[in-house]
């Protein structure tokens, strides 16, 4: 079997859990290094730079906290991904891990498919973040000025509130760009419930993927409040596109970014609780839609069907979860509006 070519450091000062995670690993073909504790962990992580590193909280000499911070303090190691793993599932310990900039956690014991979900989902996400960085430099200063000229070629066009802008299987005719409200893009289950697939905010633009990819529409969209969009004649786009190869550049990364958080809801659905979906639901809608500053608390307005359709769930269960989110003192509910208490906890929520 061939090897997957990804290296795996293993800091653990707990000689059986550590064995035991270098085990599992290898038989997923990773190349696996390992530490039993957090100073000689770090100086493997300097002279091989893994892909990715396992790290206990709890040890002796460096604790994982010690690792993390030290990591940050070196320009070839600060982005590697790091999982923590902790015997504690005290929220603090938790909340402290993913401030200093953890990227997961695994609370122990943990089974072996928890363990390689984990570290197969953080390779993706770091390779799709790496994909599209790379596409950057690329970009000219002006680009702002190409936007707004793309932006000037549209008309705009005033919607009702759930009121739809296309739908599946809809020749591709606009880009749309929106101007204010708020949009999202759904597909339907085969018993006709909803399954939201993206949300955009003022200056956000949707509808190119189709265009790009020249093919029907393969989702549906609808405004979620009354909303002025620009529509941009698909031709006017292509043309400018033609002349102006920074504009291709930039919604190739926006369609990059789309598909990597395409891939993300996938691995959400496949993997992750009821509990967390929701969780990251109203995580989505606090820092795409917050009516106040957003620093760990806010106040947005979204329905429990929306939350539903976002999560992939029925709305008891939305209903239930956001009480039981309420009695944990994470959110309130105000009338149509949800006060979310602590984002960052919610965040953590496995």
């Amino acid at each position: 079997m061939q090897k997957n070519n990804k290296t795996v450091l293993v800091i653990e000062d707990h000689d059986d859990i550590r064995e035991s995670i270098v085990e599992i690993l290898e038989m997923a073909d990773y190349t696996v290094l390992s530490a039993p504790e957090g100073k000689s962990g770090f100086e493997l992580a300097l002279k091989h730079l893994p892909n990715i590193i396992l790290c206990d909280i709890m040890m002796p000499v460096l604790d994982g906290y010690g690792v993390l911070y030290l990591l940050g303090k070196h320009e070839e190691t600060a982005s590697i991904p790091l999982i923590f793993l902790t015997a504690k599932a005290e929220r603090a310990d938790v909340r402290k891990a993913m401030d200093m900039g953890a990227d997961d956690y695994l609370t122990k014991p943990f089974d072996d498919m928890e363990l390689l979900n984990a570290v197969e989902s953080r390779l993706k996400k770091h390779s799709n973040k790496r994909s599209t960085s790379l596409l950057s430099p690329t970009l000219p200063e002006d680009l702002e000025s190409v936007l707004e000229e793309l932006s000037a070629l549209g008309r705009k066009k005033v919607y009702k509130k759930k009121q739809s802008v296309f739908q599946e299987l809809d020749t591709p005719l606009y880009l749309y760009k929106v101007n204010s409200g708020k949009i999202r893009s759904f597909l339907y289950y085969e018993d006709g419930r909803e399954l939201t697939t993206g949300i955009y905010s003022e200056n956000e633009f949707f509808g190119y993927e189709s265009i790009l990819m020249n093919k029907k529409r393969f989702d549906n969209t609808e405004t979620l409040e009354e909303t002025e969009l620009i529509l941009i004649n698909k031709a006017e786009l292509e043309g400018l596109m033609n002349s102006r190869p920074a504009l291709y550049i930039k919604f190739i990364q926006l369609l990059t970014h789309h598909n990597q958080l395409k891939n993300e809801k996938l691995l959400s659905f496949a993997y992750n609780s009821v509990r967390k979906r929701i969780a990251e639901a109203l995580v989505s809608y606090a820092e795409k839609f917050k009516e106040t500053p957003l620093h760990n608390s806010c106040v947005i307005r979204v329905s429990r069907e929306d939350l539903a359709s976002m999560a992939g769930t029925a709305n008891e269960t939305v209903s239930r979860t956001l009480a039981d989110f309420k009695e944990e003192k994470l959110l309130v509910k105000e009338g149509n509006s949800i006060h979310i208490l602590d984002i960052e906890a919610l965040k953590s929520i496995r």
